[in-house]
């Protein structure tokens, strides 16, 4: 079934939800699923509401102005999402596989409603991987001297195949702070849970010679602050002083692969909503 998703958010106040539905029941449009939470702390309300594609009587345009002049007068801030209309996802990578893989093998089996047009990255050791999916693979390596004309040809990619989302699956570089705020809420980014703790290379070994007692990873939407967007999922599996270095290194990856495609699947799936340095992840 195709529907259309409202993502709304706003102070809270009485008779949100009989306002809302009613200004979709006035307009013969059927209620699938709705959801809602109040931030009581901050007296913020946020809901996300699915709605019957099938019996939307009017144009897409139509829907979008009639709610638009309703919103103002609750003051909300929202958008609108059409599942029949299919995101196209840039998947960015260095040398590790294992998030891309993944990715790539969850949407063969069709858990994600999206299309990979392109697979990018900085080296050219994971063409065969792009190759054996038949998806198109480009290498822009990074030099410090030219940074900024390899970001130009990435710019243009992300053009050229017409992108809605980035992932950056083990990317390990900076994206500029122009890609960052073109793609604002629209790149998600994983890396292991040991930041800020054990930055650098090896945290692994890092985290070893600590005798951490926890393996974790977090997903995030990237922003101009390094590895400090909005959290969108976040998961982590105990270890003892028995697991080795390449154990907590197996474990990191399961866990980055898991957290990756949570976050991945509930951006396609329009069940996010960012307030601030924060987000709603809806069921």
């Amino acid at each position: 079934m195709n529907c259309i998703v409202f993502l709304i958010q706003c102070t809270d106040q009485k008779g949100l939800v009989s306002r809302i539905s009613t200004f979709f029941y006035e307009r013969g449009m059927n209620i699938i699923h709705c959801q809602q939470h109040t931030d009581v702390r901050k007296n913020l309300y946020f809901m996300r509401m699915e709605l019957d594609l099938a019996t939307l009587e009017s144009s897409r345009r139509s829907l979008e102005d009639e709610f638009q002049k309703f919103a103002v007068g609750l003051d909300l801030k929202w958008s609108v999402h059409y599942s029949d209309n299919t995101q196209r996802v840039a998947i960015l990578v260095s040398k590790t596989s294992h998030c891309l893989y993944d990715l790539l093998l969850r949407y063969q089996e069709r858990e994600f409603k999206c299309e990979f047009p392109v697979i990018i990255s900085n080296h050219p050791d994971l063409e065969h991987v792009a190759d054996k999916f038949r998806i198109p693979f480009h290498c822009l390596p990074v030099k410090k001297a030219a940074k900024a004309v390899q970001e130009q040809e990435l710019q243009e990619l992300l053009d050229r195949y017409h992108i809605d989302l980035i992932v950056l699956a083990r990317y390990m570089q900076i994206l500029t702070a122009g890609i960052v705020e073109e793609y604002s809420e629209r790149i998600i980014n994983i890396h292991h849970a040991f930041l800020p703790a054990f930055q650098g290379a090896n945290p692994y070994l890092k985290a070893y010679e600590k005798g951490v007692k926890m393996i974790g990873a977090t997903a995030h939407y990237a922003t101009a602050d390094l590895d400090e967007g909005p959290i969108i999922g976040q998961d982590v599996e105990r270890v003892s002083h028995e697991d080795s270095i390449e154990d907590l290194k197996q474990i990191g990856r399961d866990i980055e692969r898991m957290v990756l495609a949570r976050a991945v699947k509930a951006h396609l799936e329009n069940r996010i909503i960012v307030d601030g340095n924060r987000t709603i992840v809806f069921s």
